[in-house]
């Protein structure tokens, strides 16, 4: 599990990111590379999105699960 809780943390970063990149988007002219880079944290989100979905989850439906 702790790379599970590895993808939430790393989900959890993302997040902040897509934020601040989103922040800094001038209304006008937008630089590619500055789309370019939200695009690809969006991917990366998607990603790991992707991955938590496919985990086996627990019986009460949680998706992190304590060890006995």
């Amino acid at each position: 599990m702790p790379e599970t809780i590895e993808l939430y943390n790393r989900l959890k970063q993302i997040d902040i990111e897509i934020k601040e990149a989103k922040r800094r988007l001038p209304a006008h002219s937008v630089k590619p590379v500055l789309m370019i880079a939200l695009f690809e944290l969006e991917d990366e989100r998607d990603a790991i999105l992707k991955q938590l979905k496919t985990r086996p989850q627990c019986p009460d439906g949680s998706a992190l699960c304590r060890q006995p």
